[in-house]
Order: C-alpha cells, then structure tokens, then sequence
C-alpha cells in the first residue's frame, strides 16, 4: 500500500520560511505529477502549486515568486520551499500525487494527512 506523509510544518513569523517534504512510501509504484494544496479555515482547499513527472511547474498567482515546488525522483519526495511567508498563507498544506501501480497498471490519486503552516508574529 503507498502512503504521502507530509512533514515540515509549523509556526513562523512573517516573512520566514519553511520547507515542506511529502514522501511517498511502499512498493511497485511510480508518480507522475505532484501538487500541494493548502485550506485555510473557512475556505475551500486550493492549488498552490503542481510540477508533472517531466518538472514543468505551475503555481497559484498569490505564492509566485515566494513559494517554489520540486521533487526527488529517486527519493519519491516532492518539496515545497515556502519564502517571505505571510499572515494568509496560514493553512493545512496538503500533498497529492498521481500513483502508478506497475503490476497492476492501476492509476489513482493519492492525498496526504496534512501538516500545519501557521505565519504569526
């Protein structure tokens, strides 16, 4: 069974940083796109950004040029390395995945628990 874990979370003051991880663990599987989302109380969840297998990056118009998205091929890691943090991006940052199950062919997506960002002074 493949599980995402999230990690890295955590409270910062404005204009901070932090570094997301989301690994990907198990057997007989491969990723084609990772994203992060995120959901602030009271609001819908939202795409913050997503980079495809090939590393082609797209990233919500409110984290461009703060946030920047990558991944570890061989590690099964996606990241997301947040910068000049703000108040509002406060939120449960998620990670999701494309799995690809090789014996089976199975595609699916797959979400992670969630870790809390909190930007507070």
């Amino acid at each position: 069974q493949v599980q995402l874990v999230e990690s890295g979370g955590g409270l910062v003051q404005p204009g901070g940083s932090l570094r997301l991880s989301c690994a990907a663990s198990g057997s007989g599987f491969s990723i084609s796109d990772m994203g992060w989302y995120r959901q602030a109380p009271g609001k819908e969840r939202e795409l913050v950004a997503r980079i495809t297998g090939g590393g082609s990056t797209n990233y919500a118009d409110s984290v461009k040029g703060r946030f920047t998205i990558s991944r570890d091929n061989a590690k099964n890691t996606g990241y997301l390395q947040m910068n000049s943090l703000k108040s509002e991006d406060t939120a449960i940052y998620y990670c999701d995945a494309g799995i690809y199950r090789v014996v089976t062919g199975y595609e699916y997506r797959l979400w992670g628990q969630g870790t809390q960002v909190t930007v507070s002074s």
